[in-house]
Parts: structure tokens; sequence; C-alpha cells
């Protein structure tokens, strides 16, 4: 069977959109089962999911004792129930706090197939769904338990809604039945998750689309009342409970102390010029970088298409308002993706240009070789000659789909450079998620102290030794969702006073000094059970951790 025929066969009804969230799903799965817990912003979340289960306190979002009033409440929320369902809090299972997350890429491939339907052909349909699902951004953000996906997954099904409702204006295909429902609650459910961003984006593709077509009747179909309805139904009963239990604090520190800081400039560190999400897009967007020239001309030569259209408005209005944001992330143009697949998409259904095909190739080329470079710097920092064979694979896999859809699109075969440059990057990815980024040990320090505390019979979960662990001078939230909430974050005297009352201290070789210090004033001694040695990569900073108890305590065999 050709691979024309093949793609026919797969790409009809419901078939498609469940191939794309099938891509997905194996894209972001060995992640999600494979990489530790990571620091900062994955351990936050999954720490404060964490504790809404064991306090049952479904309203207000806390670490530890602090309230995090930053996000919404809906992740935390997806979360639970995930480890509800799949696993307990007190097993600290990272990969059951991903789930949301994967589901999330897999709605937003599905969502992306099928709003194409509306406009182009199955076949056309299928490949945008695909290539978003096997994006390097969107598989990589599928294993990180966190907002981004699940954000993006809302959206892209409220674009995709909205996209089918306007295919229908103007005798085009009708829309399927409870497209406007659809839209409104996959629109309320990410303003649950993410606040502004879901109405940000709908909100200037709407006007994108009004400005250019002088025309806006076909948005009174939209049944804005009951939308409405259905966004306060969704958003309103946590939103009323947050305010009454915080006093307005939330919504104060949430605008004030986080939306804010990052439309006045760049938080946290993470400012940088326009032009930073596309230079990085060939990247991010890898393996679909082949198709990228190819979409732009694309666009350009079909823009009164009403599919073209309405992509270059989802896509063009969005991306600039995050070019001009100050604050700047990779992940935060991802719910604009799905625009750009489709438009890749849509360069497939006819013969593509010379230079799009030469650019095409030499950019997906360049970057298949430059994840491949990536792959062996990391191994040259932080693995060993031990994990040269994983390296190895994935670098390869990389490569090769740079260098093979490179190739095939120098043939003009660009359906079939498309297909292998897909197929092999989801094995790069899956390899260097699974097989290498594991592997990496100076990185994982939370997750080998976890392990050594285990293997001593310290951890806290364990119910043998005295508990809470105390820690001096490595604060990492991935430290608190691995030992769990009680863990004291605090400095060398109080890690000398947890030994002192028989329980284990985790102290950092810039604190050992004034750890033995007040050891000695309190009258102590320590015994050393287990070292690790690694890099606090939040930071960049080499650290040296030791695991200290009483003499008296009894821990089994931890390695050293």
């Amino acid at each position: 069977m050709t691979l024309e025929r093949t793609i026919e066969r797969w790409s009809g009804g419901w078939r498609g959109p469940a191939l794309a969230a099938f891509i997905a799903f194996l894209a972001g799965l060995p992640g999600l089962v494979a990489v530790p817990p990571l620091d900062r912003d994955e351990a936050r979340f999954a720490q404060a999911t964490a504790q809404m289960i064991e306090s049952r306190d479904y309203v207000v979002i806390r670490f530890q004792d602090a309230p995090r009033f930053k996000k919404p409440v809906g992740i935390h929320w997806l979360q639970a129930a995930s480890v509800r369902l799949l696993s307990a809090p007190e097993a600290r299972a990272i990969w059951a706090y991903r789930v949301p997350s994967l589901l999330g890429a897999m709605l937003a491939a599905a969502a992306c197939a099928w709003g194409a339907a509306g406009f182009f052909d199955r076949r056309t349909a299928l490949f945008a769904g695909a290539m978003l699902g096997a994006s390097f951004l969107l598989s990589t953000e599928a294993f990180i338990a966190k907002t981004d996906a699940a954000l993006t997954g809302t959206i892209v099904l409220a674009m995709a809604a909205l996209g089918r409702l306007y295919a229908a204006r103007d005798d085009g295909p009708p829309a399927p039945r409870g497209a406007v429902w659809i839209f409104w609650s996959a629109l309320a459910v990410s303003i649950l998750i993410k606040g502004p961003v879901g109405p940000m984006v709908v909100g200037l593709a709407m006007i994108a689309l009004a400005l250019w077509d002088r025309r806006t009747g076909w948005l009174a179909g939209l049944k804005w009342w009951w939308g409405l309805v259905i966004v306060l139904a969704v958003v309103g009963p946590w939103a009323g409970a947050v305010t009454v239990a915080t006093d307005g604090g939330f919504w104060t520190e949430a605008v004030g102390g986080d939306l804010a800081p990052k439309l006045a400039g760049g938080q946290e560190t993470h400012g940088a010029p326009p032009g930073y999400h596309t230079l990085l897009a060939p990247i991010l967007a890898f393996p679909m970088t082949l198709l990228l020239p190819a979409a732009a001309a694309a666009a350009w030569k079909h823009r009164a298409e009403p599919g073209v259209r309405f992509a270059i408005a989802w896509l063009v209005p969005t991306w600039i308002a995050f070019e001009l944001l100050p604050t700047k992330l990779v992940h935060y143009t991802m719910p604009a993706y799905g625009a750009l697949a489709w438009l890749a998409a849509r360069a497939l259904a006819e013969p593509i240009g010379a230079a799009a095909r030469w650019l095409g190739a030499g950019l997906v080329t360049v970057v298949g070789l430059a994840l491949a470079g990536g792959v062996f710097y990391l191994l040259s920092l932080y693995g060993d000659a031990g994990d040269a064979w994983a390296a190895t694979v994935a670098a390869g896999l990389l490569a090769a789909a740079g260098l093979a859809g490179g190739y095939l699109m120098i043939r003009r075969a660009p359906q079939s450079a498309l297909v292998g440059a897909l197929a092999l990057g989801v094995l790069g990815h899956a390899v260097l998620a699974a097989g290498v980024a594991p592997r990496l040990s100076p990185l994982w320090l939370s997750s080998r102290l976890e392990r050594a505390l285990d293997q001593a019979r310290l951890l806290p979960r364990q119910g043998v030794a005295e508990a809470p662990v105390a820690v001096a001078g490595f604060a990492e939230p991935s430290l608190v969702f691995a030992l769990g909430t009680a863990t004291e974050l605090d400095g060398p005297a109080e890690a000398a006073q947890a030994v002192v009352e028989n329980r284990p201290a985790i102290v950092e070789g810039r604190e050992e000094a004034a750890f033995r210090a007040a050891l000695k004033a309190r009258g102590g001694t320590a015994r050393l059970v287990a070292e690790v040695d690694g890099i606090n990569y939040s930071k960049g900073d080499p650290m040296a951790l030791r695991v200290y108890v009483a003499p008296q305590v009894s821990v089994g065999e931890a390695g050293r």
C-alpha cells in the first residue's frame, strides 16, 4: 500500500483526530514515565496539588505554608483527579501529576485536526494535527506537570470550534452540532487553568477577522449570553470561594504580583527582546521546521481562502502580542502553534516552490544536527561513558530526522519528507526523554537524595525514622515534593537541631562549617549516611549534599 493511500485511509472521519492524538501520546509518554521531577515550576505545581489532596482544601493553593497566588486552580484540580484515580499523594509519583499535561497535548493535536477539517481536505487536516502533536515543544510540555500543555489543549479546541463556526458562514460546510458549546466550554476551562491567556488568543483572532472581513455577523451566532453563563458556571464558584477564603488576596497577588510585572518588564530574569519566539520557532516546531518557509508562502498566496485567513488571524496577533510582552518563556506562543500547523499542512496540498523547499530542507537539517549536537553536549557535561549508547541513539535519530526530511524535500517529496521526519523525530525525542535525560545523574539531586534516604530507611513516608527532614543550603521544590510537605528548608542551625532530635538532616557543603558549629553548641554529634554531588541546574551551582543522622539512629544500607 502506497504512502498516499495509507494516509488517505487513516485521515477519514474520526480517524484523523484520533491518529493525531495517538502521535501526541507516543511523543509525550516516554518522558512522562522516565524523567524525574523537574525544578522549579513542575515541582511547585505537583507539591501544591499534593497538599490540596492532603488538606482537602481545593480552593486555596499553597506550597508548604506559603500561599501560591499566581495561577487559577484548574490544573491542580485536573492533577488531583489524576492522582486520586491513578496513584496517591503519599506515593509522590510524578507521572500521575503529568497525565493531565499528556491528555492536554493529545487534545490539542486532535482538536487541531478536527478544526482544520472544516476548511481543508482530510489529509491536510491529519497532517496539521500530526505536526502539532509531534512538535518538539508540545511533546516536551506533554510530560511536565504544569499548566501549559493543558492550556494549549483547551485553547486549540476553542479555536477549532470557532473555526468550524467561521467556516460555516456564507454557505460553507455546516458546523458540527454543539460547536458553539464546545467553544464556550473550552474557553471557560482555559480561564480556570491560566486566566486571561485563552480569552486573549480568541479575542485577538476575532478582532483580526472582523477587521479583515469587515463583517461580524457570524459572531452573533456564538450565543454570547449563554456563553457567559457557561464561563460563570465553570469559573465563578471557585473565583467566589477563593475571594472569600483569601479576603481578596489571591487577586491582589495574581494581578499585582504576577501578571503586572510580566507586562511591565522581564519577570524573574526572563526578559528578552522582540524576535525571541521567532528565532526559537524552528527548534521548537521541529520536525515541522521543514515546512515553515512553505507555510509562510502558502499564507501569503492563499490568504483569501477562509481556512488560511482564519489561521493567520489566529497566529499573527497572538505571536505579536507575545513578542511584545517583556517577559518571555519558550512555551508562551504554544497556543498559536495549531495555526502554524494549519498553514504548514496547507502548503502540502500543492507543489512547493524551489525556494521554500530548499529553505525548509536547510532549516530542518541544521536544526536536526543542532539537536543531535545538543545531546552530546549534555552528555559531555553531565553524563559518563556508560550513557554514550543512549545519547548516540537519540542524537542519531534526531540528526536522521533533519537529514532525511531535508533530502526528501529537495527531491520534491514533501509528504514523504514530513512522514519520515515526524517518525524519526518522535523516536529521537522519546530516546532523549526516556534514555538520555534520566541518566544525567548530576542534574537529579532531589531524586538521588530521595533514593538515598529510602535505602537508609530514613524517608518520612516509610514511617520508620523521625520526621520531618531538615535541609540546609538546598531549597528546591523538587526536594519538598520528594520528601513531603513538612520538609524544613531552613538553615544549618535547624539542621543541627534535627539531628539532635534524631531526625535526618541534609547539609550542603557551603553550610557544613555552620552546621558543625551549631551541632557542637547543642552537644550533639552526627553520622554521615550518604553523599550526593551534582548540579543545581536552576541556579547553575555545583552542590555537595550530605545526609546526616544522630549516631544512635538505625539506618539501612545507603549508597555513598
